[in-house]
């Protein structure tokens, strides 16, 4: 298993709301932890959320005692809603903050996979799938079929989330497991990358060249394309 990961201002944001995590050894109970967050909120409140919200659920890991993953990965994201919930209602300049977090662990060849918000997980094997549902507001009105998938890509209300780490008391968390093969690639990104890169292109740059950091050639090409958010990219390579 190789790993790359990368994290960019963008082309048109003056602060980098995007956070990433990634360590191929154990944390806790857990044999490695792969995370990314997508902050939201005005001055800093959302960088501060997507890096205190990481922070309090690695600690969280760190700490749990128990040995299913999917126990440990919604215990982490409870605690990580309840501190930056808990943050926003003490601190008026933080006030609605939130971050997006998506979440994988491999054990024992599967991967287990937690998500909230709309940063995605994608399987890229035979074919490119999205295996992360986005919890937005045009996600929903296209799975409703209320707006096309093409209406909805380009929709200027795309960026309206519907369910966000430390928003409310409580969170509604997905889960969701699997079983790379050897030659597969996992991607965890923000939606500075999925809004600015389409999937086909995506998969391209994945199964290119195996010399090149991936997760660094999808930033640039982010960039390329007007990087007019945050990106945050982690790409695992089986």
């Amino acid at each position: 298993m190789r790993v790359f990961s990368a994290t960019d201002v963008g082309q048109k944001r003056h602060m980098n709301q995007d956070f990433i995590y990634t360590s191929e050894g154990a944390v806790g109970n857990l044999p490695n932890l792969f995370v990314v967050a997508d902050g939201m909120g005005g001055h800093n409140a959302g960088d501060f959320a997507s890096r205190y919200g990481v922070s309090v659920l690695v600690e969280s890991i760190r700490k749990d005692k128990n040995f299913n993953p999917v126990k440990i990965m919604r215990n982490a994201i409870e605690a990580a809603n309840r501190e930056v919930y808990n943050q926003s209602r003490s601190d008026p300049s933080m006030a609605g903050m939130g971050t997006t977090m998506v979440v994988c662990t491999i054990v024992g060849g599967y991967a287990y996979i937690a998500n909230v918000g709309d940063s995605r997980l994608y399987l890229a094997a035979s074919e490119m799938t999205q295996v992360t549902q986005d919890h937005s507001l045009i996600a929903e009105m296209v799975r409703l079929g209320e707006l096309t998938p093409e209406e909805g890509r380009n929709h200027p209300d795309k960026n309206i989330i519907t369910r966000a780490v430390g928003t409310s008391e409580t969170i509604k968390i997905d889960f969701f497991d699997m079983k790379p093969e050897t030659g597969d690639q996992i991607l965890m990104c923000s939606d500075g990358l999925s809004n600015m890169v389409g999937d086909d292109r995506i998969y391209e740059i994945l199964k290119g060249e195996d010399t090149e950091d991936k997760a660094q050639v999808l930033v640039d090409e982010a960039n390329a394309n007007g990087g007019r958010d945050n990106i945050a990219v982690i790409v695992i390579d089986f």
